[in-house]
C-alpha cells in the first residue's frame, strides 16, 4: 500500500510527506522508508511509533515518567494461568486488550473469575487475526469512563503547539 505514496512522492520531486490519519500515519517502516529516499515524515520518529505501538511498553514509558495509568498487568508473561493471577491481583472486572493493535479489537470485559479463560482465548485469537500477536495486557474496568485526547505537536526546532483537549467519550444510547 506504501508503495504508490513512496511513487507519488518520487515523482512530485516532494521533500517531505504527512499520510493523513490512519494506518499508514502509524507505519514504522513506512517512516524509514522515506527517511532512506530523504523525505521528511510529517510525524514521530519510527523508534516512537514501535514504542507507542505497543500498549506494554507505551504504558512503561509513562509510569517511568510518573504519568498516573490505569492499574492493570502489563508483563512479559502471558501464560493464561498468569494472566487469571495477574486480573484477581486487580480484582474484577477487567480489561482485556490486545497488546498491538486497535480499534477495539482483542478487547473483552471480563466480570468474574469464571469467564476469564474463555474472554482471553476469544481475546488472543482475534487479536492474533487482526494484527499477528495475541499478547495481552489487562486493565482494571472502569464502567463509565472518559477518554480525553491532548494532540500535542513538535518539530525538530523545538517548537510545539496544542491543540486543547477533545472528548472523545463513546456515548451509550438506550
Amino acid at each position: 500500500m506504501h508503495d504508490h505514496y513512496l511513487e507519488v512522492a518520487k515523482n512530485s520531486k516532494a521533500d517531505s510527506l504527512h499520510p493523513g490519519y490512519g494506518f499508514l500515519s502509524e507505519n514504522a517502516d513506512f517512516v524509514e522508508e522515506l527517511e532512506k529516499r530523504k523525505i521528511t515524515f510529517v510525524g514521530p520518529s519510527a523508534d516512537s511509533i514501535r514504542k507507542m505501538g505497543s500498549k506494554a511498553e507505551s504504558k512503561r514509558i509513562m509510569e517511568n515518567a510518573y504519568v498516573p495509568v490505569v492499574p492493570g498487568y502489563h508483563g512479559e508473561n502471558q501464560e493464561p494461568e498468569q494472566l487469571k493471577v495477574e486480573a484477581k491481583k486487580i480484582g474484577y472486572p477487567v480489561m482485556l486488550k490486545a497488546t498491538m493493535g486497535g480499534g477495539g479489537k482483542g478487547m473483552r470485559i471480563v466480570r468474574s473469575s469464571g469467564e476469564f479463560m474463555e474472554k482471553l482465548e476469544s481475546a488472543k485469537n482475534e487479536a492474533m487475526k487482526g494484527f499477528g500477536n495475541d499478547g495481552m495486557i489487562i486493565e482494571k474496568y472502569i464502567e463509565r469512563p472518559r477518554h480525553i485526547e491532548f494532540q500535542i505537536f513538535g518539530d525538530k526546532h523545538g517548537n510545539y503547539v496544542h491543540l486543547f483537549e477533545r472528548d472523545c467519550t463513546l456515548q451509550r444510547r438506550h
